[in-house]
């Protein structure tokens, strides 16, 4: 991997009301690491996208010849969504608690063991199990209402906060699904 370093100082006039004297402030060089290497896609996100022939495709005067669509712009996007029968109350039960212990190591791991994990992973494991049970299936919208009730929580004295909680419960819960 290859790292550019920016070197430059700069200097700063400060306003003086006195006319003998200049004042001007340097700034110490600093060393920024700026990276060349391309940042990679995740692997897992909420939405895929899946290319598929626009209903009125475009032709070349020929019917049975489709143009190639080079910008993408026939592509759709298809929602990732929790598998239909996670939605039965007794494995909406084992998938809640799967997500409690799983986020709860991963926060432990991830960062540090803190009290503030076990409540994180209680709330995103019972906000999961009340969505199953509305048989929310979408993982947006399980995203969105995870992180609300996430907001309950005091993160004070921690290293994550509400939002970054559910991205980490809700990436979880779509490598489960890419295991099933």
């Amino acid at each position: 991997m290859m790292s550019l370093y920016s070197t430059l100082p700069t200097t700063t006039l400060i306003p003086n009301s006195n006319p003998h004297t200049s004042l001007t402030a340097t700034s110490p060089v600093l060393y920024f690491p700026l990276s060349l290497q391309p940042i990679q896609p995740l692997k897992h996100s909420l939405t895929v996208l899946k290319s598929r022939s626009h209903p009125n495709p475009i032709t070349n005067g020929y019917e049975d010849e489709e143009e190639e669509d080079p910008d993408g712009q026939n592509a759709q996007v298809e929602d990732l969504r929790v598998p239909d029968h996670w939605l039965d109350p007794s494995r909406a039960l084992e998938e809640s608690e799967w997500l409690r212990i799983t986020l709860h190591k991963w926060l432990d791991d991830e960062y540090c063991p803190e009290e503030t994990n076990v409540e994180i992973s209680k709330v995103a494991a019972n906000s999961y199990y009340k969505s199953l049970l509305e048989k929310q299936t979408d993982l947006g919208e399980i995203l969105l209402k995870m992180a609300r009730e996430l907001q309950s929580i005091s993160y004070q004295e921690s290293f994550h906060g509400a939002f970054s909680s559910a991205n980490a419960a809700v990436n979880l819960i779509a490598q489960r699904i890419e295991q099933v």
